[in-house]
């Protein structure tokens, strides 16, 4: 739409019928799956972002009213926040790790608070990134009371497969999608975050962490796939072999 401010970019990598689309946004990043005009969505940013993945749908030809379900990569608000008032909205489901329902819903929380933020809030990144997402929502604690873990089979546009990626929450899950071709880490596995220095990829902040040992066996378990496109929860994507990125994760994180 001529002159309508876009707060993100998009890139496509295309398998057979479908399309996978990563939608990068400063802050954080979202995916859409294409198979005709149905769509499957994972994850949906933060609360303030919701019209912006509106958007996003409609910049790849589609309407939100084409979405079929959505996944959950975890339930941080930057992730959820988003699918409360869509999925409201357009009545879809939204699937994840069955250990991740009861987080999704918010009858407990593994998410950042005050005393993992206050040992570093003076440093000029982190203040800066603040000021960027709280009028996003990211104080936010509004869980969805309906969360599902994933049906069997899991049947949705563009067949993603999900990959048990604990850690960073108890129930994380990772995606294959493109027949295989992309990983969709979440936040196992980033290119960059606001408050980082590093460029490329790397695991998120040990503040974000719920459980750092477990978090690093996850990334050492992507060094095992053959997926040759990085679609990450922050960052920009990364092309070439995800086990490589992996393992300079791990190197320089």
């Amino acid at each position: 739409m001529i002159g309508k401010k876009v707060n993100f970019r998009i890139s496509r990598v295309d398998a057979g019928s479908s399309s996978a689309f990563l939608v990068h946004s400063d802050v954080v990043n979202w995916i859409l799956l294409q198979a005709g005009s149905d769509i499957t969505l994972i994850d949906a940013g933060y609360p303030g972002q919701a019209s912006d993945v509106v958007e996003s749908i409609r910049q790849i030809g589609g309407r939100p009213e084409d979405i079929r379900g959505a996944l959950l990569t975890h339930a941080h608000v930057d992730h959820l926040g988003g699918l409360v008032s869509l999925s409201e909205q357009y009545g879809f489901d939204v699937f994840m790790d069955p250990v991740e329902v009861s987080h999704a819903r918010r009858d407990h929380l593994q998410q950042a608070g005050p005393a993992d933020i206050v040992p570093i809030a003076y440093r000029p990144r982190v203040l800066r990134w603040l000021a960027t997402v709280t009028p996003l929502g990211v104080l936010s604690r509004t869980g969805i009371p309906d969360a599902k873990p994933f049906p069997d089979p899991l049947d949705l546009p563009g067949r993603p497969l999900p990959v048990a990626a604990h850690g960073h929450t108890d129930g994380h899950s990772a995606y294959l999608v493109a027949d295989g071709q992309v990983l969709v880490s979440g936040d196992a596995l980033v290119s960059g975050h606001p408050i980082s220095k590093i460029d490329g990829p790397q695991c998120i902040s040990n503040a974000f962490q719920h459980d750092v040992e477990t978090a690093r066996r996850t990334v050492r378990s992507f060094t095992t796939l053959d997926a040759t496109t990085l679609f990450p929860g922050h960052g920009p994507r990364v092309d070439g072999s995800v086990a490589a990125a992996a393992r300079r994760a791990l190197e320089v994180s």
